[in-house]
C-alpha cells in the first residue's frame, strides 16, 4: 500500500505541475489537497484489481490518480464550514484553513474536473469505449446517486429533517463512502475488460469492504485520539450523529465489521493467489488505527 501510495503521488505530481501564471494559487491549493499523504486506499484497490487482469501499470496509476483527485475534492468540500467545519485533515490544517474558503471551493471544483480529464485522455487506455466506461462509472459513484447523494442524506439527518434507522444509515454510508470504494475496484476491472461474472464478484467484495471501512471509522471516532487519526476525534458523538456505534454499540459494531470482512473474503475465492493483497486489505480495514 505504501509503494502504491508513492507511485500514485508521483503520478499526481506529474499531472498537476506547478504554474507560474495568475492561476498558480488554485493549482497550489489542488496540490496541497492531493499531495498531503493519506492511505490512498482507493487507488490501491484500483491498482490491485487491475493487476488481476494484467493491466499495464501506467494505466492503473492514471486511473488511480483520477480517483484520488476526486476523493481529495470531496474531502476539501466536506471540511468546509458549511459542511463538517473541520480544522484538521491528515494531520495538517484543512485547505480552507491553510488558504481561504473561496480558494478551497475552487480547488475542489478543479480537482473534480481534472479527474475526468485524466480518464478521458488516450494515455489512460487505448480503447475509447473503456475510457467512456471509466468516466461514466466514476460520475455515477460521485454524483447524486452516489457520494453527493450520501452527503445530502447525512446533512438532512444532522438537521433533523430525516430520521435514520439502521437500514437508512447503511444506505447513507453505501453512497457517501462505499460508492467510491466500490467504483475504484470496478474501474480496475473495467481497465482489464473483465467479464460480468468477475466484475460482479469484485463489486460484492468492494461493497462489503466499503461498509466495513465506515463501521471502523465510526469505531475509531470513539476510541482514537486526534493525533492517531490526523483529524478531530469524537465529533460524531458531539454532533449526536447516527453511527453504527450508536445503533449497535462498540462490540456490536466490531462484530458486524468482522462478518462483512469474512463475506468480502469469500467473494475473492475464484481469483486465487493474485487476489492476496485484496484479501489483506479487507483485514487491514478493520485492524487499522487511523
Amino acid at each position: 500500500m505504501e509503494a502504491t501510495a508513492r507511485s500514485v503521488e508521483a503520478e499526481i505530481e506529474a499531472l498537476l505541475p506547478r504554474s507560474e501564471g495568475p492561476e498558480a494559487q488554485v493549482v497550489e491549493a489542488m496540490r496541497y489537497a492531493c499531495l498531503g499523504g493519506g492511505k490512498r486506499l482507493r487507488p490501491f484497490l484500483l491498482c490491485q484489481t487491475a493487476g488481476l487482469f494484467d493491466v499495464p501499470e501506467r494505466q492503473g496509476l492514471r486511473a488511480a490518480a483520477a480517483v484520488e483527485m476526486l476523493h481529495s475534492y470531496s474531502l476539501v468540500h466536506d471540511d468546509l464550514p458549511c459542511m463538517d467545519d473541520s480544522d484538521l485533515r491528515r494531520g495538517r490544517p484543512t485547505l480552507h484553513k491553510a488558504t481561504d474558503e473561496a480558494t478551497a471551493v475552487l480547488a475542489g471544483d478543479a480537482l473534480l474536473t481534472e479527474a475526468f480529464a485524466v480518464l478521458a485522455a488516450p494515455e489512460t487506455h487505448e480503447d475509447p469505449a473503456v475510457r467512456c466506461a471509466l468516466t461514466a462509472r466514476l460520475a455515477q459513484a460521485a454524483g447524486a446517486l452516489g457520494m453527493v447523494g450520501g452527503q445530502m442524506i447525512d446533512i438532512a439527518a444532522e438537521e433533523g429533517r430525516l430520521a435514520l434507522d439502521l437500514a437508512g444509515l447503511e444506505r447513507l454510508q453505501a453512497l457517501k463512502t462505499g460508492a467510491l470504494i466500490a467504483c475504484s475496484v470496478e474501474m480496475g476491472a473495467l481497465l482489464g475488460r473483465a467479464g460480468e461474472t468477475e466484475r460482479g464478484r469484485l463489486l460484492d467484495y468492494a461493497r462489503k469492504l466499503g461498509l466495513a471501512f465506515q463501521i471502523k471509522d465510526d469505531i475509531l471516532d470513539v476510541e482514537s485520539s486526534p493525533e492517531e487519526l490526523g483529524k478531530p476525534a469524537g465529533q460524531d458523538e458531539a454532533q449526536a450523529k447516527a453511527t453504527f456505534v450508536s445503533f449497535l454499540g462498540l462490540e456490536g459494531a466490531r462484530e458486524k465489521a468482522g462478518v462483512l470482512v469474512k463475506e468480502a473474503l469469500e467473494c475473492l475465492d475464484s481469483f486465487g493467489a493474485k487476489a492476496d493483497f485484496l484479501r489483506e486489505t479487507a483485514i487491514f480495514v478493520i485492524e487499522r488505527r487511523s
